[in-house]
């Protein structure tokens, strides 16, 4: 019996040292962990010193797998990758597909070594592809590139995952942090006079400040005229922008219902501000207003396109 257990851990030492597969040096160790527990509830301890000889040659190997990984992310250049565009990328998916087979291996029987090794391989990740992103020249274009790499990774983790664990977590924050970012930027080009209206005159208001407000009449007759003209343009274009821009159609929706939803809302604050005094004595201006009826109607019409 000794020799052939023997023989078991020499051909293991050989195939683990030419081995660059963490996930299944991963499972191995998982699967001695099980043994480990059927041994111990059948009462049968004599082989519990092989089991430990054995997860004394894997884990070693395993860590510097995963060492690697990080050292490889870590100091790579994304200027050396050649062209990158706003799809999600492919070192990207294979961080995805490699935390989400470790993170669904370990979650039956959890190994804190393994959840610090993918949380610091997680924040390489993170850091990575903000680099990649510094390779647009454009704040919007940075935001597209890493909504589609966090709702790719994000998709990946929870289909393998369960929903609440901490690597969906983070990136689900992540998403939802720069698709609001993201409503702003998409915003600003058709209705960016009415936003900066608003952010300055609405504070004033809420603060009973109302006299300090300077009336300048040519601005906001410049604001609503260009509404009333362009608003219809405008709404074509963002959903024109965001159909060409995410790789998931589901994720694009609900960021296109989340830019047109943000529209509704600067222009009803838009509209309650011309509402109040000082300009309320600005009746030629007020009736060049569109009605927010018929805004949210138009609204509603993109939002089945996509």
């Amino acid at each position: 019996m000794g020799k052939a257990l023997t023989l078991v851990l020499r051909n293991l030492e050989s195939y683990i040292e030419s081995s660059f597969d963490a996930i299944s040096i991963f499972l191995c160790i998982h699967i001695l962990h099980r043994y480990e527990a059927i041994l111990k509830r059948r009462n049968v301890p004599c082989l519990a010193s092989y089991l430990q000889r054995l997860q004394s040659q894997l884990w070693p190997r395993f860590e510097m797998i995963v060492e690697l990984n990080l050292a490889s992310i870590r100091d790579c250049e994304p200027s050396k990758l050649g062209h990158i565009d706003i799809r999600p990328h492919y070192i990207t998916r294979r961080y995805a597909e490699f935390s989400a087979a470790n993170v669904g291996i370990n979650e039956s029987q959890p190994q804190h070594k393994v959840l610090e090794l993918l949380g610091r391989l997680q924040q390489e990740v993170e850091n990575f592809i903000l680099r990649m992103a510094a390779e647009f020249p454009g704040r919007k274009e940075q935001l597209v590139f890493l909504i589609n790499n966090y709702d790719m990774m994000l998709a990946v983790l929870t289909e393998r995952t369960s929903d609440d664990s901490k690597e969906s977590e983070s990136f689900q924050q992540l998403l939802n942090a720069r698709t609001g970012e993201f409503v702003e930027e998409a915003l600003s080009p058709g209705f960016g006079g009415m936003i900066s209206f608003v952010k300055d005159i609405e504070p004033l208001m809420e603060r009973g400040q109302g006299a300090r407000i300077k009336t300048d009449q040519s601005r906001l007759q410049m604001i609503v005229r260009g509404f009333s003209n362009d608003w219809k343009r405008n709404i074509e274009a963002i959903n024109q922008d965001v159909m060409r821009s995410f790789s998931n159609f589901k994720n694009g929706q609900g960021i296109l219902q989340a830019v047109l939803t943000q529209l509704i809302q600067y222009y009803h604050r838009f509209t309650k501000i011309l509402s109040q005094p000082p300009f309320t004595g600005m009746a030629g201006i007020r009736s060049q207003l569109v009605n927010i009826h018929h805004v949210m109607v138009e609204v509603k019409k993109h939002r089945t396109q996509f």
